[in-house]
């Protein structure tokens, strides 16, 4: 919890018990959280939400400002506690998703760079979230359900902010924004490798002197030979990406040593969040993320006035600041991303789930390549399946006595394998008969 915000005294006496009880339910969250001996247990992560919206409601009689640090953590670990139990589709598990959206899109407003895609791929996810709040009316607190709405409508409002700023690029523009936004980024990645591979950096300051060699008169003209709206937009971007290649290349991936220390703790936490995007279905559980998610937010917090400063106050160089701005917002991106691929599925089931996608992926390939000679090929899929359906008791997937959440997905899997082996099987047996 060092991570955390620091917690302000309440104002008001009354709050005092209310905050000592919500520090009390962080603190078994936590507990909770680093627990690995066993799965989650939706039964105690409920307790624990039904405690802390308790809190929430006794904090609304008294004051109308009721999202405090405490309350934040709280709500943010229970959150992910949601993810991990399997109950994606209801209210609380968007809370961790609309603070990890609100930094992404305060991120790509200040950077100024961006794609179209980009957008329209936060908005559905913003569309997506709206729908889970709809569903959730009747069952959670109005409280939670007003404070995730707030933050929805902040996100939306900053989306439509960074949508009117690309509404001026055309279609023909377009591709060649795109690439230029996909080359900054890729710079940016080369600038922060362990061995920096200036030729790889000086290919992508090729590419940008290719794509100046396409304008007239220092204009990009249309197929038609007129000049397409947006030209100030991918001009001044071109710009940027020169002079950006530039400054790496002079810097050849050595940072400001007085930001070395922050620059190795973004560096650590974007390589941490890589391997878990490479790995996360089989070593992830959510609630590892609040960890890296509340180091980020103590990082991006402590700029002033959007700035990196040394002990003494001096902001960064341009290098520094924008390798820095980089690594935070890459990976916060890395953390959207997982949250995102999050299955709908208790960690209780995710070894059962995760065997039956790689054996959907195995049956999948085998029928792309042609197929299999005889059904005696199909045995080992046929004896895996059957041994993950004996598991089943009266058509459920139990460990001990619970039932986890995710049950529907996990046999709908099933059946689709099912249904793979016996297309695989009955094509066998056709070529057999040809054969005979």
């Amino acid at each position: 919890m060092t991570d955390s915000p620091a917690v302000q005294t309440p104002l008001d006496p009354k709050e005092q018990p209310i905050l000592d009880n919500l520090l009390q339910l962080r603190d078994r969250l936590s507990l909770l959280k680093q627990d690995k001996t066993t799965y989650i247990k939706s039964p105690d992560v409920i307790a624990l939400y039904h405690a802390v919206v308790e809190q929430v409601h006794l904090l609304n009689v008294i004051r109308a400002e009721n999202i405090d640090n405490v309350l934040d953590d709280c709500f943010q670990l229970i959150s992910l506690f949601f993810l991990t139990i399997g109950r994606n589709s209801e209210a609380p598990a968007v809370y961790s998703m609309t603070s990890t959206i609100r930094r992404l899109l305060d991120h790509l407003k200040e950077a100024a760079f961006f794609t179209a895609k980009d957008l329209e791929s936060i908005g559905q996810r913003l569309d997506d979230m709206q729908e889970t709040l709809q569903r959730g009316k009747e069952t959670h607190s109005p409280h939670l359900l007003t404070l995730l709405a707030n933050q929805l409508t902040t996100c939306r409002g900053i989306l439509e902010q960074l949508r009117i700023s690309l509404a001026g690029l055309s279609p023909e523009l377009t591709p060649t924004h795109e690439r230029l936004v996909s080359i900054l980024r890729s710079i940016s990645a080369a600038n922060t490798r362990t061995k920096f591979p200036a030729s790889e950096v000086q290919g992508f300051r090729d590419q940008l002197n290719e794509i100046k060699g396409t304008m007239v008169d220092g204009k990009f003209i249309g197929a038609d030979g007129t000049v397409p709206t947006g030209q100030e937009i991918v001009d001044t971007l071109l710009d940027r990406c020169f002079l950006w290649s530039e400054i790496v290349l002079e810097r050849q991936g050595q940072i400001d040593e007085r930001f070395k220390s922050t620059y190795d703790k973004l560096l650590e936490i974007r390589n941490c969040l890589e391997r878990l995007s490479l790995t996360q279905a089989w070593s992830l559980r959510e609630t590892d993320l609040y960890n890296y998610q509340r180091q980020l937010d103590r990082i991006d917090e402590g700029r002033i006035n959007g700035n990196f400063e040394d002990a003494f106050g001096k902001p960064a160089d341009l290098h520094a600041q924008r390798t820095l701005l980089y690594l935070l917002r890459r990976s916060y991106a890395y953390i959207y991303g997982l949250i995102i691929s999050s299955e709908p599925v208790s960690e209780a089931l995710l070894p059962v789930f995760n065997q039956l996608q790689t054996l959907r992926r195995c049956l999948i390939e085998v029928r792309r390549s042609g197929g299999v000679s005889s059904a005696r090929e199909l045995y080992p899929y046929s004896l895996k399946l059957n041994s993950i359906d004996s598991m089943r008791v009266d058509g459920k997937f139990q460990v001990g006595s619970d039932i986890p959440e995710g049950q529907g997905s996990v046999s709908s899997l099933l059946a689709q394998c099912f249904e793979l082996a016996y297309e695989l099987r009955v094509e066998a047996e056709e070529k057999d008969n040809e054969s005979e």
